[in-house]
């Protein structure tokens, strides 16, 4: 499964982020995704690949190297910042807060 961890991989690159950091922040450890990119397991557990699919916005297909990104992130950030390429954490998370308020305010949680 080595086109796996490629993906993966690129996945780290594409968000600035290393797979060791990736690991920490999803509460694998790393040493799972040695033995995997190293050949000495065949597989992930269904739950690490929830949890890195999670972490990325990706479905547990496109790790797979399919096609489908969940609810495609990055034309979402690309039709809300006018087509910038460059949305960084923090803008993405400002929008998601001002969205999380909207929906509150909408429910009367205001």
């Amino acid at each position: 499964m080595a086109c796996v961890y490629n993906r993966i991989e690129e996945l780290c690159r594409k968000k600035s982020v290393n797979v060791t950091a990736m690991c920490r922040d999803c509460g694998i450890p790393r040493a799972i995704l040695t033995d995997f990119k190293m050949g000495r397991i065949k597989s992930l557990s269904a739950a690490t690949l929830s949890k890195i699919a999670e972490y990325f916005g990706v479905s547990v297909d496109y790790l797979y190297g399919g096609h489908t990104v969940r609810a495609d992130e990055e034309s979402l950030k690309a039709a809300l910042f006018g087509g910038d390429t460059e949305v960084t954490d923090e803008m993405w998370n400002e929008v998601k807060r001002y969205a999380q308020y909207v929906k509150e305010r909408g429910n009367g949680n205001t």
